[in-house]
C-alpha cells in the first residue's frame, strides 16, 4: 500500500500519556510514544498494538474543541512547574468516531487530545473538519418519521434518547413527524413532503413502517417522472433519496438483512457516515392494476394462510418464517427470475406459475415441477399471498423485479472487523 504524506503530525497527550498523532486523507492514528520506545527493535507486536489506535477518516463522526479540565489548566492559582510534556498540555479537542462491537453493533466512542498551545488545538480541529467536509455522501438534512405505536411503543423514546443526540453531534438537521395513523408516512411522502430540502428520509419503527415509507417514496418518484405504476411493462425510476431505518419494531427483518443488527445506535451511525446500499424491489400487479411493492417476502400457501389465520399474532408468524425457508429438499427447485406470473389452479389447471428466468428465454411452469416431484403435496384449493406481512386482495398476480430501485443508509453485513491490524492498513 502506497504511503500517504501526513496532513498533520504532532505529539499530543491522551490521559496524561504522550502520543504521536498523525492525520492523512484516509486515517487518524495515535501511537503511545513510551511503549513504542520501550520496544524499539523488538518483535513484540502485542505490546505495540496495545498502544496504537487507528480510525478511518470516513468513520469520524465529529470533532470539537474541549474545555480542558486538567490540573495544569491556568486558573490564576499557584501551580506546580510542569515536569514533563504531558503536564503542560492545557488545551484539548475531542474526536468522536465509530467503534465496532460484537454482533455487528457499532457505538460512538471518543478520544480527547491535549495540546500545549491553543493554536495547535485549533489547527487540528480545523483540519479534521476540512477532511469531513470532503465526505459529500454524508447527509446534512433528514426527514424523520416516528411510529409511536409499533413494536413495544418505544419509537419516540428510542429516537429522543439514542438517535437524536448522535444526529446533533454530527450536525445533521432534522424535521421530525410523529405519525398519527396507518399510512400517514406513505401519504405524506406521496403528496405533501418537500423532498428537495432533504438528503434522505428516515423511519423509526419496524418493517411495516419501512414499507410505508418505501411505498410513498417510490410512488412519488414514479409520478414525478411520468411513469405509470399500473403498467407491468414500465421501467420504474430509481429513487434519489436514501432511506434510513432506525429499528423499533417487532421483527426488524430489513435491518438484520442489511446491517446485521437491530441496534438503533448502529443504524444511526450508518446514516451519519453516509453509507449507501442499493436494494431490489418487486412490483406486484393483478392484470393492469398495481397492488404493492415487496422487498423481503412474497409467499403463497403456507405463508399467506398462517398470516390470514393468525392476524392478531402476526409478529409470531413472521418470526417463524425464516426456521421454514429451507431449499435443500429433493422436491424443491430454486430459480433466479426477473419476473413471473401466477394463476391459481382453480382458474387454469395447466399454468400455475410462469417463470421467466434471468438470462434465459425458456419458461417453466410450477404445475410441471409438481408433477415431477410428487412429494411436494400441492393442493388445488385457493390460498393467499403474503406480501411483506400483508395479505394481498388478489390471488392471480404478476411480479417483476426492479433492480436497485431504492438505496438504504447501510453497507451490508461486515464479515470481519475493519482495520483489525493498525499497522497492516494505516499508512502513516
Amino acid at each position: 500500500m502506497e504511503k500517504q504524506s501526513p496532513l498533520l503530525c504532532s505529539e499530543l497527550c491522551v490521559q496524561r500519556r504522550l502520543f504521536e498523532v498523525t492525520l492523512n486523507f484516509a486515517i487518524l492514528a495515535w501511537k503511545d510514544i513510551q511503549i513504542a520506545k520501550k520496544h524499539t527493535g523488538r518483535a513484540i507486536y502485542g505490546a505495540v498494538k496495545a498502544g496504537s489506535h487507528c480510525v478511518p477518516v470516513c468513520e469520524i463522526i465529529a470533532v470539537q474543541e474541549k474545555e480542558d479540565d486538567s490540573p495544569c489548566k491556568d486558573t490564576g492559582k499557584w501551580q506546580k512547574v510542569p515536569q514533563s510534556p504531558a503536564d503542560s498540555c492545557q488545551h484539548a479537542f475531542t474526536v468522536f468516531y465509530v467503534e465496532r462491537m460484537r454482533q455487528h453493533c457499532w457505538q460512538c466512542s471518543n478520544v480527547t487530545f491535549h495540546c500545549s498551545e491553543h493554536s495547535m488545538c485549533l489547527l487540528w480541529v480545523q483540519t479534521i473538519r476540512e477532511q469531513l467536509a470532503l465526505l459529500t455522501n454524508r447527509p446534512k438534512n433528514l426527514l424523520v418519521y416516528i411510529n409511536p405505536y409499533g413494536g413495544k411503543q418505544l419509537g419516540k423514546q428510542i429516537y429522543d434518547h439514542k438517535v437524536a443526540p448522535i444526529f446533533s453531534r454530527a450536525s445533521i438537521s432534522t424535521d421530525v413527524i410523529v405519525t398519527e395513523r396507518a399510512n400517514h408516512a406513505r401519504d405524506h411522502l406521496k403528496t405533501e413532503a418537500d423532498l428537495k430540502k432533504y438528503d434522505g428520509v428516515v423511519c423509526v419503527g419496524g418493517d411495516g413502517m419501512f414499507s410505508e415509507m418505501m411505498h410513498g417514496l417510490v410512488s412519488r418518484t414514479q409520478r414525478e417522472a411520468g411513469v405509470d405504476e399500473n403498467s407491468m411493462e414500465e421501467t420504474l425510476m430509481p429513487c434519489g433519496l436514501r432511506i434510513g431505518i432506525i429499528p423499533a419494531g417487532s421483527t426488524d427483518c430489513i435491518c438484520y438483512a442489511t446491517v446485521g443488527s437491530n441496534d438503533p445506535v448502529t443504524s444511526a451511525l450508518h446514516i451519519v457516515v453516509g453509507d449507501s446500499q442499493p436494494m431490489d424491489v418487486c412490483s406486484v400487479h393483478n392484470e393492469d392494476h398495481f397492488l404493492r411493492y415487496s422487498v423481503s417476502l412474497l409467499g403463497y400457501g403456507f405463508y399467506g394462510d398462517v398470516l390470514t389465520d393468525s392476524e392478531r399474532k402476526r409478529w409470531m408468524a413472521l418470526l417463524l418464517f425464516p426456521f421454514f425457508l429451507q431449499f435443500d429438499h429433493s422436491f424443491v427447485e430454486v430459480y433466479r427470475v426477473k419476473q413471473f406470473r401466477f394463476t391459481p389452479r382453480y382458474q387454469e389447471c395447466d399454468s400455475e406459475v410462469d417463470l421467466r428466468e434471468s438470462g434465459a428465454t425458456g419458461k417453466r411452469f410450477l404445475s410441471q415441477i409438481c408433477r415431477e416431484h410428487r412429494a411436494c403435496g400441492c393442493m388445488p384449493s385457493q390460498s393467499n399471498w403474503n406480501c411483506d406481512g400483508e395479505i394481498l386482495p388478489h390471488t392471480a398476480i404478476q411480479v417483476r423485479v426492479h433492480s436497485q430501485l431504492i438505496k438504504l443508509f447501510a453497507r451490508g453485513i461486515e464479515e470481519q472487523p475493519v482495520f483489525e491490524d493498525p499497522y497492516a492498513h494505516c499508512a502513516i
